[in-house]
Formats: C-alpha cells, structure tokens, sequence
C-alpha cells in the first residue's frame, strides 16, 4: 500500500529488502481528498511544528477529482518496478481499503504486506494506521516503512 507514487530510492529499497531473491509486487493507492485525512494531517504538520502546513488550506483534489492523480501515481510507481526488474501490478483502492488488501493477500498468496507512507504520527500513535489495521486483518507479517520525499 502506497500514498504517493514511489522515488526512486523506494524502489531501490522494497526491491532489495530480499536480497537477490524475486519478488512481485501488487500495488494498492488509495485516492487522497478525505475530510478526515486532512484533519489528521492538519494535526501531524502540527505535531511536527509544521504551522505555516497546518494552517493552509488543502489544493489537493478530493473525491473524483483524486482518481486521476492516483492512477499516475499508481502507473510511474508500477513502471518505475518493472524498470528495476520487478513484476508488478496495481489497482486504485475504490472503497474498504483493508478489504481489499485482504483480498489481494489471498488471492496472490502473498508472503508479507508493504505499508510504504509517510509519518502519521496521531494514526500511529492510536494505531490507527493503514499498517496497524492491517496486522489484524490480513493474516501474513506486515511490515512499514517510511517514503523517501523527492
């Protein structure tokens, strides 16, 4: 599970976090734009002495408007895998995000979950995460890592 298109120093982390091994990898995003999203990030830029952040008005999309960013995001982040000699596949998370990863999981076999985002703390701090829900519900170990910025 992915917030944002993946850098090139992402990549060269969740492909080499095995060795030499092959890997596949079945991306998630979910489109940003939710009311609750941008409190809990008003409150993080907060909590990182980020004001000027936090006092701002969001220019990202919401809603529908947010679907096109996603799916960008999603199909440089696919490509920038397959450029580094991975297989790779992704969808945009429509509704009932742990749902579907869930699904995802049994439906590839898969052997661990990626949560790649950026620090939440007030999420992680009531594990309210993507990656603290997910350890509950999907079954197979679930490991987080923070996004490199470009």
């Amino acid at each position: 599970m992915i917030e944002k298109p993946l850098t090139s120093e992402d990549v060269e982390f969740v492909t080499t976090l095995h060795g030499d091994e092959q890997v596949s990898f079945v991306v998630l995003i979910q489109p940003r734009g939710d009311q609750a999203d941008v409190l809990l990030r008003a409150i993080d830029d907060v909590a990182m002495g980020e004001l000027d952040d936090a006092t701002h008005e969001s220019d990202e999309p919401e809603g529908q408007d947010a679907r096109l960013p996603a799916e960008q995001a999603l199909q440089h982040s696919l490509q920038a895998l397959r450029d580094a000699g991975s297989t790779a596949e992704g969808r945009v998370v429509e509704e009932h995000p742990l749902d579907l990863l869930t699904s995802v999981v049994n439906e590839k076999s898969a052997d661990e979950v990626i949560v790649l985002t950026e620090p939440h703390y007030v999420e992680e701090f009531f594990h309210r995460d993507w990656a603290s829900r997910a350890r509950h519900k999907v079954g197979v170990p679930v490991l987080k890592l923070f996004a490199h910025s470009e």
